[in-house]
């Protein structure tokens, strides 16, 4: 089993930046790939990155390419999402996720493990 908890979320100003971040428990975290997430209110929930359980490869969503980073630190089981130039269409609430497996996948039904989200709000 693992659990997943996210961190970092909150309100800022178009343009600025935020640094999510997810803690994994359990010994696999070094062979699962992980993936972000977000939903917005009355959307369905949309891939946004995810990185190789190897960290040496890495998927962005077109909508966030060249502004979000996805890394990982395997010694602390912790996989982090840097959010640069947000917009306000960024505002979602931001879910970490974990899949079986050492390759990514950007299909939510893919992962295996789901945080409990932290809201991300951009204002114009």
């Amino acid at each position: 089993q693992v659990q997943l908890v996210e961190s970092g979320g909150g309100s800022v100003q178009a343009g600025g930046s935020l640094r999510l971040s997810c803690a994994a428990s359990g010994r696999t975290f070094s062979s699962s790939a992980m993936g972000w997430f977000r939903q917005a209110p009355g959307k369905e929930r949309e891939f946004v990155a995810a990185i190789r359980g190897s960290g040496d490869a890495t998927y962005y969503a077109d909508s966030v390419k060249g502004r979000f980073t996805i890394s990982r630190d395997n010694a602390k089981n912790t996989v982090y999402l840097q959010m640069n130039s947000l917009k306000p269409e960024d505002t979602a609430v931001y879910y970490c996720a974990a899949r079986r497996g050492r390759y990514y996948n950007t299909a939510p039904g893919q992962y295996d493990y789901w945080g409990q989200g932290t809201q991300v709000t951009v204002a114009s």
